[in-house]
């Protein structure tokens, strides 16, 4: 498979998530499992990245990894450090009891929105540039 139909594939998988979590974000109060699909299609973008760059990377979901690697090549990633930071954690805690309370309401969604939206912007600004 060619690296671009590779990309192609990571990019379909982010835009179900992204679309997934923003559909159920206007109907549903499940805002923790928003924010999960939320940062899985962050993960998703920032992979369709790595992959498009033939970066080598682990098999990861940690964003801010993710995050570093793509920077390597791509010194526009840099503006992304907020983003990365802020849904990192969604992976995890909300999908696993914790040990320390976590609240997910509709302004956490809203706020995990803003963040993916940013991520899938510029990945796709930047891939649509490359293949240009």
């Amino acid at each position: 498979m060619k690296p671009l139909d590779i990309t192609r594939e990571w990019l379909d998988k982010a835009e179900e998530d992204y679309q997934f979590a923003c559909k159920n974000l206007e109907t549903s109060t499940f805002y923790a499992q928003i924010c999960f699909h939320y940062q899985q299609a962050a993960e998703k973008y920032l992979k369709a990245i790595i992959i498009a760059k033939k970066l080598p990377f682990r098999p990861v979901h940690n964003l801010i990894e993710l995050w570093k690697t793509g920077i390597t090549a791509l010194e526009e990633l840099r503006q992304l450090e907020d983003a990365c930071y802020y849904l990192n954690p969604f992976y995890i805690d909300t999908r696993y009891p914790v040990h320390w309370p976590v609240k997910y309401d509709s302004a956490t969604a809203l706020e995990a929105k803003e963040h993916v939206t940013t991520i899938r912007d510029l990945t796709l600004q930047l891939l649509k540039e490359q293949t240009s």
